[in-house]
């Protein structure tokens, strides 16, 4: 199928006009180096942001967890930040909290920076993505595992922290790579608040060259990012059927 459209593409009418406005070989020389130069904010970003949205998943996935009924507000506000959270785009989050909470709270500089607010949307959002990912790994953990920490006198929380959560974390690495994919691309959308990373980069450039090869170009590199990536979850998975006895895909 692949080589069918490679061999046929070429040969259709409205090809020569759309290799000169897609794959300009001068423009994409020019621009490249800059849109490399721009992604470096984005992998900034990406550097901050990820940590920050593993340690509250945790926190969130432990919240909705708790079976103390004394708890059960923080089970509460769990579940209902789970729901606001996944139930809003990302977009729209980056939208109104980058731009509604500086202007909203009137906030000086550096606080206003589109860049702090820009990544803390992208970790409410995204933290509640984990969350769920890293509850499914608690609630996979069996049962009797809690009763044998019980039976050797573990508190719940010690329970927690050295027998269940250690299991469930390797349990859903995973997924949370396909996550932290997901988190590398959606970056970009930072741009809508107006830093210069690589989409931006590539918008500006192609506003200023009439052609759309720049976009190709910034394809390109979250390509050479994303593939490898996809490829590494790949590879966890196949390893997590192994060792839980499932069959692997050649």
């Amino acid at each position: 199928m692949l080589v069918a459209l490679v061999v046929v593409i070429p040969r259709t009418p409205g090809w020569d006009r759309v290799r000169a406005s897609f794959f300009d070989r001068e423009i994409f020389v020019e621009t490249f180096p800059k849109l490399l130069d721009a992604f470096v904010l984005d992998l900034q970003i990406l550097a901050w942001s990820a940590p920050a949205i593993f340690v509250l998943s945790i926190l969130l996935a432990l919240a909705r967890g708790v079976r103390s009924p004394a708890l059960f507000p923080l089970r509460a506000f769990g579940a209902i930040y789970v729901d606001v959270f996944r139930g809003i785009p990302v977009i729209l989050v980056i939208t109104l909290i980058g731009f509604g909470v500086p202007t909203g709270l009137g906030l000086p500089r550096p606080w206003n920076s589109p860049l702090l607010w820009g990544s803390v949307a992208l970790i409410l959002s995204y933290s509640a993505y984990v969350a769920e990912v890293i509850r499914a790994g608690i609630d996979s953990v069996h049962e009797s595992q809690r009763a044998a920490a019980r039976s050797l006198g573990m508190t719940s929380t010690q329970t927690m922290r050295s027998i269940v959560l250690p299991q469930a974390l390797r349990r859903v690495v995973p997924p949370l790579m396909n996550s932290f994919i997901s988190l590398q691309k959606d970056v970009a959308l930072v741009s809508l608040l107006g830093p210069v990373e690589v989409l931006r980069r590539a918008n500006i450039e192609q506003a200023r060259l009439f052609n759309f090869t720049p976009y190709v170009g910034a394809a390109v590199i979250f390509l050479s990012i994303t593939i490898p990536a996809t490829r590494l979850a790949d590879h966890l998975m196949a390893r997590q059927r192994r060792r839980t006895g499932g069959t692997t895909v050649g």
